[in-house]
């Protein structure tokens, strides 16, 4: 594959896969994970504000102890406590208490009730035969009318039952409290926003009911002189996530500490939100698509190294450099930009494209298996396979060291076996196999077979500064080999001539790589030196000898190798002749 198209397909697979990232969350597959993201995220070193801004008054198991009365207690209990309240100098109290039904005992809790008094309303939504409708609920007039106001209480938990986004309401409960204490929030801009926490439940500071209801008995002096009183249920019969209770809630910090947050803690917390500024604004759609395609090309750069171990490392560097950017965006820019679909968009590019590269791996571990397994030893294939670098098909010349092996007499086995074509092939494979063998053991490559020749090289793919010493080797195991053929070919009961082979080794200068046409080709080597060598296997006709050597390959070999010049001959187009070497007398089978 070219490097130019092996480009463009990785880009348009990164593309493709960044587009499928950008689709699943335009449908909002990621929203689960965005909001545990969220969870972790807004907990950490979470910002929070100067001093909470309310002071809770629980309704909580010692007050149902001491005050001695079941649920729901009456509303003179509560004037008595918005009384004591007052007197100890509180600024403003919220009751957390939707009193919707008229009892008895509302003049007194009217009385009590005043301009610094806020109530709590709902609105649910009903399901009914004919369509859903929203109801709200207010509390029973009588007790707004000496000033007190009300304020939509109702809270909307996410899809995961988790307690993150701020009421949409402009009449909402902590939106009417925050304007009663001189603040004037822009609840335009809230809707939506996601709540930031600043610790789990029991961060606030709270006080019991019933010792409100005589701060002079329980209370320091001056602990409740000019604070802002948030009163609600606070119970501790139903604390952890998952047995839920009637007025508490999972919030970011339940992952981690199992815990539920009471309903008035939450609404205490928004409070702060609003006075504080510290809610958190949803990134823009536009942004997230854009940190989806950073996060892609995070997976794109991660993808470059060839080696898997630095592939993993950038990847997991991008990665958590998504989340830290995320929460430094949260934490300083106040803006919530999931760092989910970007991590995911990396992923996705980093495993498209590992997928990609193992396929053009293996696709190139078959094309050289296919082009060597068979002309050069496993261990060479393997070194291909490994360092591709190490193998240049297009054509380079080097100095080299050729070797043709013919069998003699072929022609008269050929005709012995004229009736038997099957078992003429197998007598030549096995003829060929082991000598073929020998040259891979001696770390040579073979070329081709010519019908009964075989013609094999050194110091391709592969260098090797030792080609015509393991040319020589591989010639005189291949002449000690022959008496062991032979015997093999005997016992098999074929009854032939004995077999001899004819050996001509050169070196020179040749070029090697793929040769032929475009559509097919071989791995092969031409030039002076292989000619001269095949002409040198022909000469052992002509001297009697198993092996002719040229003078090149000679000058290369240890001095002390036992060779002896038999003749000189004349070598197309160079001047004066050359001399030819064969084995010393009783070397032939070394």
């Amino acid at each position: 594959m070219g490097a130019r198209r092996s480009l463009r397909l990785r880009a348009l697979l990164a593309a493709i896969m960044v587009a499928l990232v950008c689709a699943a969350g335009a449908l909002k597959l990621f929203e689960p994970v965005d909001g545990q993201a969220f969870d972790r995220l807004s907990t950490l070193a979470a910002a929070t504000p100067a001093a909470p801004g309310a002071l809770i008054v629980a309704i909580d198991e010692p007050s149902f102890s001491a005050i001695g009365q079941q649920w729901p207690w009456p509303r003179g209990l509560h004037a008595r406590l918005l009384t004591s309240l007052r007197r100890a100098g509180a600024k403003v109290v919220a009751l957390d208490i939707v009193f919707a039904e008229p009892t008895q005992q509302d003049a007194a809790l009217a009385a009590a009730a005043g301009k610094d008094i806020l109530f709590a309303a709902d609105e649910t939504i009903v399901e009914a035969s004919y369509g859903t409708s929203l109801v709200r609920t207010e509390p029973v007039p009588a007790l707004l009318a000496t000033g007190a106001l009300s304020g939509i209480a109702s809270l909307s938990m996410d899809g995961d039952g988790v307690m993150r986004r701020m009421p949409r309401y402009p009449d909402g409960f902590m939106a009417r409290l925050a304007a009663m204490t001189g603040a004037r929030p822009d609840m335009t801009r809230q809707g939506g926003r996601l709540i930031q926490y600043f610790g789990p439940a029991g961060s606030y500071p709270r006080i019991s009911y019933y010792q409100a209801l005589e701060p002079e008995k329980y209370l320091p002096p001056d602990m409740l002189k000019g604070r802002v009183v948030l009163v609600g249920q606070a119970l501790q019969a139903s604390p952890n996530a998952g047995t839920g209770g009637s007025d508490a809630f999972e919030t970011p910090w339940t992952a981690a500490t199992g815990t539920l947050s009471a309903g008035v803690e939450v609404q205490a917390t928004i409070l702060d939100n609003l006075l504080s500024g510290l809610a958190i604004a949803p990134a823009p759609g536009f942004a997230l698509y854009l940190l989806m395609l950073l996060g892609g090309l995070g997976g794109w750069f991660a993808s470059i190294p060839k080696a898997p171990l630095r592939k993993a490392l950038l990847a997991l560097a991008g990665l958590a450099g998504l989340v830290l950017l995320s929460w430094l965006t949260l934490r300083f820019g106040r803006v919530w930009a999931s760092p989910v679909a970007p991590a995911a968009a990396l992923a996705a590019v980093v495993m498209a494209l590992a997928a990609l590269d193992l396929s053009v791996e293996q696709r190139r571990r078959r094309a050289i298996q296919a082009a060597f397994g068979h002309y050069v030893a496993p261990a060479v294939v393997e070194r291909l396979i490994a360092d591709p670098a190490l193998l240049n098909l297009g054509g380079e010349t080097r100095e080299m060291t050729i070797l043709f092996a013919d069998i003699r007499g072929f022609t008269a086995i050929a005709e012995a076996m004229k009736d038997d074509p099957q078992g003429l092939t197998r007598t030549i494979n096995a003829i060929l196999t082991p000598l073929s063998e020998i040259v891979l053991e001696h770390r040579g490559t073979i070329d081709k077979y010519i019908g009964d020749c075989i013609m094999a090289f050194w110091n391709a793919p592969l260098d090797d500064a030792d080609h015509a010493l393991h040319g020589f080797e591989a010639a005189r195991s291949m002449l000690g080999a022959m008496e062991a053929i032979n015997a093999n070919l005997r016992n098999a009961g074929r009854d032939l001539p004995e077999v001899r082979i004819g050996i001509g080794l050169n070196s020179g200068q040749c070029v090697v790589g793929n040769m032929g046409s475009a559509a097919r080709f071989d791995y092969s080597v031409l030039g002076d030196a292989v000619n001269i060598a095949a002409r040198l296997e022909t000469l052992c006709k002509t001297y009697e000898v198993p092996l002719v050597i040229g003078a090149s390959t000679r000058a290369m070999l240890p001095e002390d190798t036992a060779l002896c010049e038999i003749d000189r001959i004349a070598v197309r187009g160079r001047i004066g002749t050359e001399a030819i070497f064969t084995l010393e007398p009783n070397q032939a089978a070394g």
